[in-house]
């Protein structure tokens, strides 16, 4: 059993940047824009769409935006936190 004082941030930061990778890879692949997804997920604006995807600042999709992101996407929830490749 591991404890959660042993895991860093660089852990935590790498796995929102996995999702983030994930939700823009399934949205390109819908051909739908940031602000389009904002929209079907009821924001007015794309900044949490674009900023959450590259993890600007830090941000990250909650747990609320990728069941909504799912919904819209038509996709398991579970493929936003599969492993991709980084070319």
């Amino acid at each position: 059993m591991k404890y959660i004082d042993e895991m860093n941030d660089t852990y935590i930061n790498d796995f929102h940047k996995i999702i983030g990778l994930n939700v823009k890879r399934l949205r390109k692949e819908k051909n739908l824009s940031q602000l389009d997804l904002a929209h079907k997920i009821g924001h007015k604006s794309v900044s949490i769409i674009s900023c959450a995807e590259i993890n600007h600042k830090n941000n990250h999709f909650n747990i609320e935006h990728l069941l909504k992101i799912a919904y819209v996407l038509e996709v398991d929830i579970c493929e936003f936190f599969k492993e991709i490749m980084v070319e």
